[in-house]
């Protein structure tokens, strides 16, 4: 047996080596875990920018990756507690968003300000335990390719964005979208999408 099995399978010993990385009621790792493990896990491409401000909650027992020329904003989460982070090439992650994973985020991606990204819900069916101490449930979001989404948008656990679309400022992403789509509203809608026949960006018809 590995020694990672050996830790998943004693609930003693997996519960000293989570303090021994993570402080009692935080999502931070320790200070040796951010400075000499996590470099040696996760994955920085060339011409890189992780802003000062930015926290990230990332753990050396999930992926954490961030592509070439690709940027993260001041006063940015990056969350990949329980699910891997994974950022593409020349994407930028704006000011003050939220990314908790499971996450895969593409290539010539924008995102503004104040967007948050979740691929984890917590569970509320038993009534009587706090939400808080119920078990999570995971979706992986992915937003493919050259998606722009405006500021104080909201995506959900399980949702895929396609290539080159657009989510209006606002915006709470529940279904996935189409590719060359712009959605908008709460929850979002499908209000354009590319024609390739006519090469124009149409109107849809409610």
């Amino acid at each position: 047996m590995s020694i990672i099995n050996r830790i998943k399978s004693n609930p003693r010993l997996k519960s000293w080596v989570l303090w021994l990385m993570i402080p009692r009621n935080q999502a931070r790792p320790r200070w040796w875990v951010q400075r000499f493990v996590n470099p040696m896990k996760h994955y920085r491409g060339k011409n890189t920018t992780i802003c000062r401000s930015v926290r990230m909650d990332v753990l050396p027992f999930r992926h954490f990756a961030l592509g070439s020329d690709s940027t993260i904003e001041d006063f940015a989460t990056i969350n990949n507690g329980v699910g891997d982070v994974v950022i593409g090439e020349r994407t930028r992650i704006g000011l003050s968003c939220v990314v908790i994973g499971p996450t895969t985020i593409g290539n010539d991606v924008m995102l503004a300000q104040n967007i948050v990204l979740s691929g984890l819900n917590h569970g509320y069916e038993d009534i009587k335990q706090p939400i808080s101490t119920q078990p999570c449930t995971t979706a992986t979001i992915v937003v493919e390719d050259e998606v722009w989404i405006g500021a104080n948008a909201v995506v959900t656990a399980g949702v895929t964005i396609g290539k080159h679309s657009i989510v209006a400022a606002g915006s709470v992403v529940t279904k996935n979208v189409p590719p060359y789509t712009i959605v908008g509203g709460n929850p979002a809608r499908p209000l354009k999408q590319y024609n390739p026949t006519t090469q124009q960006w149409e109107r849809i018809m409610a």
